[in-house]
């Protein structure tokens, strides 16, 4: 068993959180080695935990087919994309949306992910992820500026979850113009794959 599949099992079958979350753990995992695309989110729903498939939800619908505009095939495509978070079980409700995802997770993971995954770029996906890789600057910052990681491009967006309209409605710059930036970079990087339409324009 190589590097990466050790890692897989790990994940996979790891009961650390059992005393603290209010569900059975079951972390959340999709992609491979060489993934193209390193998405890197806060933490699963209770949906997602349910069904064991990464952003099979409200939040998910959002970011594959208005922000990302691809296919469900496309985005469940491990050699496309490598989905992970900071925290890999449904944390359980808050006041408002959910409970803040466990970073402990993330220094027993995530950290070793990043060693060992070769994508070609990486996205983050909301606050807290935005916040593990970049504590000292704001959200605007980061979601309306190109950044490096590990001498690849990296992205930041906002959450799409529904929760989150105030701040789209604050700043729309993002759905009207960053984006389509973004979302270019994504097709790009895509289309090295046959089975990825060629954008026209």
């Amino acid at each position: 068993m190589n590097e990466f599949e050790k890692l897989k099992r790990d994940i996979l079958t790891c009961q650390a959180c059992q005393d603290i979350i209010p569900y059975a753990p079951r972390p959340i995992f999709q992609g491979q080695q060489d993934s193209f695309i390193m998405q890197i989110s806060q933490a699963p729903s209770r949906k997602v935990m349910e069904t064991g498939l990464p952003f099979n939800d409200v939040s998910g619908e959002k970011l594959r087919n208005e922000w990302y505009q691809i296919t469900s095939e496309q985005f469940y495509n491990p050699q496309y994309f490598y989905i992970t978070s900071i925290g890999r079980c449904f944390p359980g409700k808050a006041k408002t949306g959910d409970n803040p995802p466990s970073f402990q997770c993330a220094q027993r993971f995530l950290k070793k992910e990043l060693e060992v995954v070769q994508p070609q770029i990486y996205i983050l996906i909301g606050s807290y992820a935005a916040k593990f890789f970049y504590p000292d600057l704001t959200l605007e910052e980061l979601i309306f500026n190109d950044h490096n990681y590990l001498g690849k491009p990296l992205f930041v967006l906002p959450h799409p979850s529904p929760l989150n309209r105030k701040w789209l409605k604050d700043h729309p710059d993002f759905e009207n113009k960053r984006i389509i930036e973004i979302r270019k970079q994504i097709h790009h990087i895509l289309q090295q794959s046959q089975t990825f339409p060629i954008d026209s324009d």
